[in-house]
């Protein structure tokens, strides 16, 4: 009985598969006798599941775009924030340092900072995607885990010691008021105005914290309710009478609350996107040991 040659060409829309190297060229195999050609329900008989993985495939597209989309904005918005904090930095000096004894704790330098890490993370997860990365994706997953576990420890921390944490707060503003309007410290003189003006307010508990930097019954223009020069001696009844400490205390815990549940979304968006990897791995699996049982059957010689 002659040799018969067969030779089977297989192709793939998936780039995983076409990828591999045992479908980038054509198989061709020599049978001995006749062979029986599997019928189109024994090709097909797995039809169902391929049709689900392939659906599952263009999901985890999308979810891909997604992600690049939203990193991409994460990215954006990191560079918007360091350029803020870069143009405080150089024009304004150390703005709204109101700690005395922390004078590197200043907006510009929280904003470097936040921005750097924002751009960071986004830059991870966009080109993670991007090129389906997995160290890149992980290490995003790992970064934004960390910040997620430090945000839970900061909450644990601030309510468990929230009355002695108000307290340092508080006398070291206090001290802080002491250098106002005094030279070299023109970015904390600038910041109790801006504050006391925007969330109007006075003093850290209330206007009378200023008696004891004058020593005198007189507060800054910028406690006044219409600001004019010297209205910090005038009658009392002109000035705001609300503590800057709660006021902006209460703007923090608004705006706090905003950006957990942003990078709660955030974090959430990241571990649905961690199984796109796993699901295309496993949707080539299923196709090679598909293909290898036609090759099996194809090459079986009848008894």
């Amino acid at each position: 009985m002659a040799d018969t040659a067969y030779s089977w060409t297989l192709a793939s829309t998936s780039p995983q598969i076409q990828s591999a190297p045992l479908l980038s060229t054509d198989i061709t195999f020599t049978a001995q006798g006749p062979v029986e050609v599997p019928q189109a329900s024994v090709l097909l008989q797995n039809s169902e599941e391929l049709r689900r993985c392939r659906m599952a495939e263009g999901c985890m597209r999308a979810l891909r775009y997604a992600m690049v989309f939203f990193n991409l904005l994460f990215w954006l918005g990191g560079c918007g924030i360091l350029g803020v904090g870069v143009w405080l930095s150089v024009t304004q000096g150390n703005f709204a340092t109101l700690s005395s004894s922390l004078p590197s704790l200043s907006a510009a330098n929280l904003l470097i900072a936040m921005g750097t890490i924002i751009m960071v993370i986004g830059c991870l997860g966009c080109v993670g995607a991007v090129k389906e990365s997995r160290p890149l994706l992980l290490s995003f997953f790992v970064l934004l885990l960390l910040i997620f576990f430090l945000e839970i420890l900061f909450i644990i921390l601030f309510f468990a010691y929230q009355d002695q944490i108000d307290q340092y707060a508080q006398n070291d503003l206090k001290k802080g008021l002491q250098l106002f309007g005094t030279e070299g410290n023109i970015g904390l003189t600038n910041a109790w105005s801006i504050v006391q003006t925007d969330f109007r307010c006075c003093g850290v508990t209330n206007h009378t914290d200023w008696f004891e930097v004058y020593n005198a019954s007189r507060v800054p223009d910028s406690c006044c309710l219409e600001y004019s020069d010297n209205c910090g001696l005038e009658n009392p009844g002109t000035w705001w009478t609300a503590p800057c400490y709660e006021r902006v205390k209460g703007w923090l815990q608004e705006n706090l609350v905003a950006l957990w549940i942003f990078a709660l979304c955030a974090a959430l968006t990241q571990v649905i996107h961690l199984s796109p990897s796993e699901a295309r791995e496993a949707h080539t699996d299923y196709l090679i040991m598909q293909i290898n049982t036609l090759i099996n059957t194809l090459l079986l010689t009848p008894d």
